[in-house]
């Protein structure tokens, strides 16, 4: 049996291992699954991260259990899905950058208003549409239904890629992001 106490570790240590788990969302009578392909850690040591300024209303969620879901809007339009990490009381999530669709790619298509390939999931928003994942899932239990955190084998070394992050304005220079080489669906190589 695969062990979850990875996630009460340092987000930067549980981002690489969540390579290659899937996400299982439950959703109108059918199993959309996806399997996670790039991560980025954030930490409330970090500039970048939501938590740096401390616990807020909105932040809340990154200081509490490992295993719940952070899900937060943002530029007035999408919604970013983050699994909390670390000990309680600890602000730090991995943000979900990109799925592989492993089934129901075609519900995947059509709650992405038809975009199709790589387009899908490509993307931590893209992801988010996809799978329908909304503010109402703030706090949830990766545990349970309707979206589940399924456990994996941990990726090799070599199969992982660590790199700076992307699409954010401070502490650019910190390497917390983690894909799988030569992955399609990865939003963007570097």
């Amino acid at each position: 049996m695969l062990d979850w106490q990875f996630l009460e570790h340092a987000a930067e240590e549980a981002a690489p291992r969540l390579l290659g788990c899937l996400l299982v969302r439950e959703l109108g009578g059918h199993r959309l699954i996806g399997r996670i392909v790039e991560t980025e850690a954030y930490d409330q040591t970090d500039a970048a991260s939501h938590s740096y300024h401390g616990r807020t209303s909105r932040t809340a969620v990154m200081f509490g259990p490992a295993g719940h879901l952070y899900v937060y809007f943002t530029y007035g339009m999408h919604y970013c899905m983050n699994v909390v990490c670390g000990p309680a009381g600890h602000g730090s999530a991995v943000l979900i950058r990109a799925i592989e669709p492993v089934e129901g790619v075609e519900y995947m298509v059509e709650n992405r208003s038809g975009k199709s390939g790589v387009q899908v999931t490509n993307g931590p928003a893209k992801v988010c549409q996809a799978l329908s994942v909304k503010g109402i899932l703030n706090g949830h239990d990766l545990r349970q239904a309707p979206l589940q955190l399924v456990l994996q084998p941990a990726a090799t070394q070599t199969e992982i890629v660590q790199t700076t992050r992307i699409g954010i304005s401070q502490a650019k220079d910190v390497p917390w992001r983690f894909y799988l080489r030569d992955n399609v669906y990865v939003s963007q190589a570097g």
